[in-house]
Order: C-alpha cells, then structure tokens, then sequence
C-alpha cells in the first residue's frame, strides 16, 4: 500500500490513546517507517539505473525493513525517546505489523509480483508472509480504504479538533479544522462526548 495510506492507518490505530503530540507522531512514523527500506531506490537511481528497471529496490524493499527485527527496533527506539513508554512501545509494534499486514494483502506490483515479507529475516528467509489473492497496489479496494482513512481523519479533525497535521504544523492543523468548521458547523456537545 502507499506511504500515505500506512500514515492514515498509523493515526487512525493512535486515536484512542491518550497520546500528548510527541508520542503520537512517534506512533505514526513507526507505522510508515518500514517503507524506509525503498530509499534503496534512490542508490539506483545515483548508479544511473532507469527507473523501470531499480536493481536493489526489487531486491531490498520488502526486506531490509519488513520483518520482525524491523518491527522490534522501531518499538524499542520510539520507547527510549517517548513519554508514555509501554503505549508507545506497543502501538509502534503493532502499527509496524500493521503496515505488514496491508501490504501482504494489497502491495502486488503492475508485473504480478506479490512482494512477500521475510519475516524473520535476516535470521532466515524460509518463511515468508504472502496471500495468493493479494490485489496491486493501485486496486478499487485500496483506493476505497484509502478514502475511507481520509474521511475518518476529516470527521475526527472536524469533532475533536485534532488531524494528524498537527504533527507537522499546529498553525496548519488550526486552519484545517477552521475551514472544516466554517464549512460543516461546529460539532454539538454530544459529538464531543463521543
């Protein structure tokens, strides 16, 4: 799936706890961050390879950064730098799996190639996590949950007052729910409350 979907995914999964700022970016990122294993694609492109043909990105995504040593890693680090310790420990292995999960089942390339996950690699690369009917990437069904993730994080930031662009900008995130305001009215007591 996209980055932005597995974003979408990592603050939607983060809206339940009570996360100050700091942490729930955290959460966030751990959620998106076993896509740093494509930045290899940025090596072939310096090596003058064509973008069709990315030597080390079909080797190394879905590897390097999609296995359980990944996902431990990345609990561990946003613990040592977090507030709520064990919230954000284990949303960031949960939302890591996550991120696992929907690529399984909707990351499969234009050529048919279902991008398995090496588990437990680099320890080994004999179990491998893949679904036969895994659908590509640009799919009806992940366009539909993508859009799905967009208007659940309209609705939350119209209710609560909160997007996950305040990880970013709370300026931005103030005018964005602003502007969500003015044009759908400010949520009633209850809607709050919810």
């Amino acid at each position: 799936m996209s980055p932005i979907t597995h974003f979408l995914v990592g603050w939607a999964v983060s809206l339940p706890a009570t996360l100050e700022r700091r942490d729930r970016a955290l959460v966030v990122l751990a959620s998106v961050a076993p896509d740093l294993d494509g930045l290899v694609a940025l090596a072939d492109l310096a090596r003058g390879q064509p973008a069709e043909s990315l030597d080390l990105w079909s080797r190394y995504h879905h590897v390097l950064a999609h296995n359980v040593t990944f996902a431990l890693v990345t609990a561990v680090a946003c613990c040592l730098v977090s507030r709520r310790k064990v919230v954000v420990c284990g949303l960031a292995f949960l939302l890591v799996h996550l991120h696992f999960l929907c690529d399984v089942v909707g990351s499969r390339g234009p050529d048919g190639y279902q991008w398995p996950i090496p588990y437990f690699w680099p320890f080994s690369t004999s179990w491998q996590l893949a679904v036969r009917w895994q659908w590509a990437i640009n799919a009806w069904s992940n366009i539909v949950f993508t859009i799905g993730l967009l208007a659940l994080t309209l609705y939350v930031a119209w209710a609560r007052g909160a997007s996950p662009v305040g990880l970013f900008s709370v300026r931005a995130d103030q005018l964005l729910l602003a502007t969500l305001r003015q044009r759908f009215g400010s949520p009633t007591r209850h809607t709050h409350e919810r």
